[in-house]
Formats: C-alpha cells, structure tokens, sequence
C-alpha cells in the first residue's frame, strides 16, 4: 500500500478528481500508527473515504494550503503528536533548537500555535469548507484555559481559530461518524450530536441538559471562577458519566459534547491493523528522515487510557481514565511484521502505553458506572476495589520473546511502580528485571516531600522506598547489576524551598546526583496547570504555594542538582533564604561547603570532590553510602545512574 497522495499528480493517479478529505498537519508525514494523522488518515481509507495530506505547509504562502484543491468533505487540522508551543518553548520559554518531528530534526516548519493559524490561512482561502480540528493541541484548548506562554486565560480554539468543529480525544469514532455526516449533506452547522465533539453556537438551547461552566469574562476576571469551571470539566471526561458543558461568550456559546466510548480490543485491533508503511515519506530522505520515528519504530503500542492520574498529566482530558487494550493476536501480528524490516537488530524497543503495565480497566465499576468523579484509583492510597494483576502482561511479553529474530524485549513507555509493588504475585516483576530491563529502568516518583506528593497525585515515599527494596532485592537474586533512573520534578505546585530541600537531603542520603531535572510545565488542560494558574486547589479551594519568578525555579532545580559547581551560588542562596545554614559546611550531613568550587576544589578547604565526580570513584563512593542509608533507615534505595567504562 503506497503512501497518501501528498501531490496533485498523485491524487491523479489514482485516478481521483477530488478529495474526500485533506489533512493539514504541523508534523512531517509518518506513516506509522504511533502518529495520530497516520491513524486518522488510514481509518478514514479503511472507510472508503479519498484522503491526502499536506504536511507542514509555508503559513505565509497560500498556494501551499491549495495545493491538494479544495476537499469534497472538510479540511482536518492538527499540529501534530506535539503541542505546537510545547514543540518550540522549553518551559524557561526559550526556543528550542531541533524538532524531532521535521526533516533533519529541523526547527521553524510550523508556526506557534499551529492548529488557529493553519485554520485562519484556511478560511481566508476556502469561506465556506468546513474545518475540523484534531489533535493534542486542540483537544486541550478546547474551552477555555490558561495558556503559559502568553500568562493568560484564552478562550476556547474553536473561537480563535474560525473552525467549525473541535473532534477532541483520540479520534476514530469521531471521525467516521463526521464522515457520514456530512457526506449524508449534514450543513455542518447542524453537526451538534457527535460524541467527543466541541460546537460553537448562537443558540444555548441547543445544548441540551447542558452542565453550565461559569463564562469565559468571569472566569477571566476571577481565579477562583476558573478553578471552579475547571473542577467541572475535570470531573466531565468519562464517557459513560459526563455531561454536556456549555460556556458562554458574549454573543457566542461553545459547547462539549460528552467524550466519545474509548476503543475496544476489537476496534483497537483494527485500527493497528491498518496499511501502514511505518516509516516516513520518501520526500524526506534527502534530509536525513524524521528523527521522531527512532523512538517508535520498533516499538509496541499495547493499550490506551489510564487510571493513574497524574495531577500534571493530561492524559484524563484526551484518551481518559479507562484503560483498554490490544489483543495478544494484534500485537504479535504487528511484532512479527517488524522483525522482518531491514533495519530491525532484534530489540523490540518498547511494550506498552500511556502506562506500560496496565492492560485492563481498574475495576469492574468502570465498565458500566465509569470513572469515580471524587476518588482516584492510586490516589492518596490504592482503592480496595482496584484490580491488580500483571498476569495477562507476563502472557504476552512471554510470546513476543519467544518470536524467531527477537533477541530482547524492552520496557520504556514507563511502569507504574506502586501499582507493580501493589501485586501480591511477583512474577512480573521478577520477569521485568530478568528480561525487560536493559541496565536501566526509568521510574518517576517525581519528589519525596508529602505536601508536593499530594499536590501531585504521586503515593508516597514510603510506597517508592518498597518498591526500590524488592528491585535490588530481585536483581540480587537473578546476579545482576541493574540500575534505577528517577524522574524528578521541580517547582510543582505545593512544591517550596524547604520541599526543594527536602528532597536535596533525601538524595545527599542516597548518594543519588540526577543527570537530569524537570521544571514542571504548565500546559492546558491538568489539575496541576490549574493550581499554577489559580494558586488554588480546585477540589478545596485551599492555598497552594506555587514558585513562578523563574529565580526561584532556578533555585528548586540547584537544589536537586546540588553538587554542581556551577549551581554552588544558587544553593547557597535558596539554602540561606530557607534559613537552613546547618546545610552549609563541612559536617557530613552539609550539602555544600561555605566556600564555593574552583575547578573541582573548594577555595580554602582539602578536597576529595574532584576524585568523587570521577564516574568510577562516584559508583563506589554511592555503594558505600547505600549500604550505609540501608543500615540507617533499613531500606534499600536507588542507585545512581550505572555509567560504562571507557575502554
């Protein structure tokens, strides 16, 4: 199966005078399932509909936008797998220098704010052809939220953009009922009824037993309105439970629709299933490829959703808190198809999801009563009614290790340890360590101090402490050196500089020096972007303590990286500000000296430092210091990252 016409010519050789649709994406074109205009694009062939796709088209040149002709059907818009503003800001707001999903990793081949410029050139062209946008970037802005870059709420895209319909979520059921729709000659104005759907219209009656969410001038003019509006959408994402929302603007009312049913394994299946070339068009060789499709292109996807629920994380807005998965059949056919590529040396990089180890719903509830509104599954401790089970996990990892060509199975998407440490059967986590580790297994416990945790919806310190235990424990027993790697985060909501020292002292007690550290990013569409925003809990509408001069950011994130020479004046500082001088000396329990670093040595003062930055020295320095942490706290903790020798 050939690629998507991206041409005119191509169009007509296929013996097409017009399209169905066209795509316009913010992204290269990739032909592989992990890319939504991939899926979107196939599903709607599947259907027998006529499909291309521009691909990051010249914003400034109209003829770029015309040159597929004006689709039969709509335009579909999105900016790709990424946020556009996401894609070109760090969260120190400064550009970024790559963007792995252009030609060579290019940089400035789409425009910030992708989706509302690409639909604005759109209208400006096309008056009366609908346009549908779809996407990440659209099915966060879908009403109103606070956008970071601008330090504003902005009014739902649908508005700014002129679009005519937000299908937001992950897609497929939207896009096949939209088809029928409007080749059935639906004006897309009386398209109100799709599932997962977001209109605008004159008329609030036509929403119909509607929640309403407070307008968008009061919640502009109030933090407390936009965390109450915010706590309605949020409790609004399951589909079996949600209800309509509207939100007034002036003269104009936009309006969700509940989210559509997510996926079941047979739908999933048959989405995977689909003519995929799974590697990027050939236009794009001349650059070098796509750098995106490294990462994905022997990888897995097993499963959608997730009732994890991460307060930073807004996957609860766009796939939802129901977990689904592919059968085994689907992903061994697919694995089996990917060892014969030419490429392929016989890893299967990743086997997993928005979470790698969850592969069915939470609880029975679920499936008929939806999501809990006011509880969560891990959240602050595990609900007696969840279901913990890795069996049908250990099942099909053990079938793709067994495929002929494969030599190892990897695990990268990300384990949600609690619920792993929750599992009463050991089985897969033993597995994990024997088979899916390779050296490293990245985790997130994102912080240790209880105030930032709950603040998150991360379980406890105590939890990640088991976990950590039974890891080494189990690499022990099967003789081997395997490393944890946790994913840290500063300046989270909740998160001062005491908790920043809080976490410094838990690492100083480790022997743990992380090589990297994320800021929080407050993006649209989670509990935490609220907090940010608001400085409010929206569920008690109690104070949060939110850093957001970026001194104070700089200071958190020093603090984690404490031992960094050229962090020394930031720590000093925040340590000083936090009135914690007993961390400023010479004593074991100090986390830096009162006179800062000269090329490895501090001024006035014998040091051994240099020789503990030594990547040897410091693995055996940490040994001796997590057996010395065991002893003192009878647990077992986390290890540095395992660097390899030089020859």
């Amino acid at each position: 199966m050939p690629f998507l016409p991206v041409t005119m010519e191509e169009v007509k050789q296929r013996g097409w005078e017009q399209l169905d649709f066209v795509y316009i994406c913010g992204d290269a074109y990739v032909d592989h399932p992990s890319f939504g205009a991939a899926i979107i694009c196939r599903t709607l062939e599947s259907k027998g509909y006529k499909v291309g796709i521009i691909a990051q088209p010249d914003w400034n040149n109209k003829q770029d936008f015309m040159k597929l002709g004006e689709p039969k059907l709509a335009f579909l818009v999105s900016s790709g797998n990424i946020d556009s503003m996401v894609n070109h800001y760090t969260v120190a707001k400064k550009r970024r220098q790559k963007d792995a999903y252009s030609p060579g990793g290019k940089a400035g081949l789409r425009p910030d704010r992708a989706d509302i410029v690409y639909s604005n050139k759109l209208r400006e062209i096309y008056k009366k052809t609908p346009i549908i946008l779809g996407g990440i970037e659209a099915s966060l802005r879908r009403l109103s939220h606070y956008d970071y870059w601008d330090n504003k709420v902005r009014r739902s895209i649908l508005l700014d953009s002129g679009a005519d319909l937000v299908l937001y979520g992950m897609g497929e059921h939207q896009i096949v009922e939209l088809a029928e729709a409007l080749e059935s000659d639906i004006p897309i104005e009386e398209i109100t009824f799709i599932k997962g759907s977001v209109y605008k219209t004159k008329q609030a009656e036509r929403a119909f037993d509607a929640v309403r969410l407070p307008d968008y001038n009061d919640v502009v003019q109030s933090k407390k309105k936009f965390a109450e509006s915010f706590l309605i959408q949020y409790q609004n994402t399951d589909a079996i439970t949600a209800k309509t929302l509207i939100e007034k603007y002036n003269e104009w009312y936009v309006v969700q629709n509940p989210p559509s049913m997510p996926l079941q394994t047979a739908e999933l299946d048959t989405v995977y299933s689909l003519n995929y070339m799974r590697t990027y068009h050939t236009m794009y060789e001349e650059y070098g490829g796509i750098p995106a499709i490294e990462e994905v292109k022997f990888s897995l996807i097993s499963n959608r959703g997730c009732f994890g629920n991460c307060n930073f994380c807004a996957l609860a807005f766009h796939q939802g808190r129901v977990v689904t998965a592919r059968s085994h059949a689907s992903i061994l056919q697919e694995a089996q198809k990917m060892v014969w590529e030419t490429d392929f040396k016989g890893y299967i990089h990743d086997v997993g999801g928005p979470t790698a180890n969850f592969r069915q719903a939470a609880c029975e509830k679920q499936m008929t009563k939806g999501a809990c509104k006011q509880k969560q599954c891990l959240f602050p401790k595990k609900c007696e009614n969840l279901n913990v089970d890795h069996k049908d996990y250990v099942k099909l990892l053990r079938k793709l290790r067994e495929i002929p060509k494969v030599k190892k199975v990897f695990i990268r998407s990300g384990i949600r340890y609690d619920y792993l440490i929750y599992d009463k059967d050991q089985t897969f986590f033993e597995e994990l360590c024997k088979y899916h580790v390779s050296g490293q297994l990245k985790v997130a416990p994102e912080h240790v101090s209880p105030k930032v945790l709950a603040k998150m919806g991360k379980p406890t310190r105590e939890v990640y402490d088991r976990f950590v235990k039974r890891y080494y424990e189990i690499n022990k027993k099967i003789n081997k050196e395997q490393y944890l790697v946790p994913y840290l985060m500063s300046s989270h909501p909740g998160s001062d500089l005491h908790a920043a020292i809080e976490l410094a002292e838990y690492l100083r007690d480790i022997g743990h020096q992380p090589e990297q550290v994320q800021d929080f990013y407050p993006t649209p569409g989670t509990l935490s972007t609220a907090m940010y925003y608001t400085e409010l809990d929206p569920f008690t509408m109690e104070k949060v303590y939110v850093a957001k001069t970026p001194h104070e950011k700089a200071m958190q994130r020093a603090l984690i990286q404490y031992k960094a020479p050229q962090n020394y004046h930031l720590v000093l500082e925040a340590l000083k500000k936090a009135h914690r001088e007993d961390l400023i000396g010479y004593d074991k329990h100090c986390l830096i000296r009162p006179v800062p670093y000269y090329n490895g040595v501090h001024k006035g003062a014998k040091s051994d430092r240099s020789k503990m930055n030594d990547s040897t020295s410091s693995n055996k320095n940490f040994a001796k210091k997590q057996k010395q942490y065991q002893t003192e706290h009878k647990k077992k903790t986390i290890r540095n990252v395992h660097k390899k020798k030089t020859k």
